[in-house]
């Protein structure tokens, strides 16, 4: 599945990493003015930049001749047993297609093997995120639900799952 075409570094995320991921982030035409700033807190909350790194985040980069060029989140889903989110993933528009976001991917799941039972991925119903929804059902993740209009008049949410093995 995956199809990484350069040679790939991954590596954990660090607080000096900031603002490449803020650039890789700000320069998908997916995500809002908002949004950046959510992945922002995210990451920050994931590195501890600036204050105490939050444990349930988990990060990873991805690295191409020495240029972060995508960066992954997950963590565990509160109240849950076994559950766990992948709240972003981003590959600079510039490296897209490569098979980096699957790298991502697979090295998440890998991490998680014996811990997760369930992977819960939330991502947009707009036309231009059928890539996004595409890369997801290619990976073994399925539609577990679709809320109408939920970001948006016309953005729905929807939300893919995928099963794993546990431990």
């Amino acid at each position: 599945m995956s199809r990484v075409t350069v040679a790939l570094h991954q590596r954990p995320l660090l607080p000096a990493d900031r603002l490449r991921v803020e650039e890789m982030t700000r320069g998908s035409p997916l995500f809002r003015a908002a949004e950046v700033s959510v992945a922002l807190e995210v990451f920050d909350a994931a590195t501890g930049n600036g204050r105490r790194r939050d444990p349930d985040y988990e990060t990873l980069g991805a690295e191409a001749d020495g240029l972060l060029v995508g960066w992954i989140c997950w963590g565990p889903t509160p109240c849950t047993v076994g559950t766990y989110d992948l709240y972003w993933i981003v590959v600079d528009s510039a490296w897209q297609g490569r098979g980096i976001g699957g790298a991502l991917v697979t090295e998440m799941e890998r991490r998680l093997a014996g811990r997760a039972r369930l992977i819960v991925v939330e991502t947009a119903g707009r036309d231009d995120y059928a890539p996004t929804r595409g890369f997801y059902a290619a990976r073994g993740y399925e539609v577990g639900a679709t809320i109408a209009d939920y970001y948006a008049p016309g953005d729905d949410l929807v939300t893919y799952v995928k099963v794993v093995a546990s431990g």
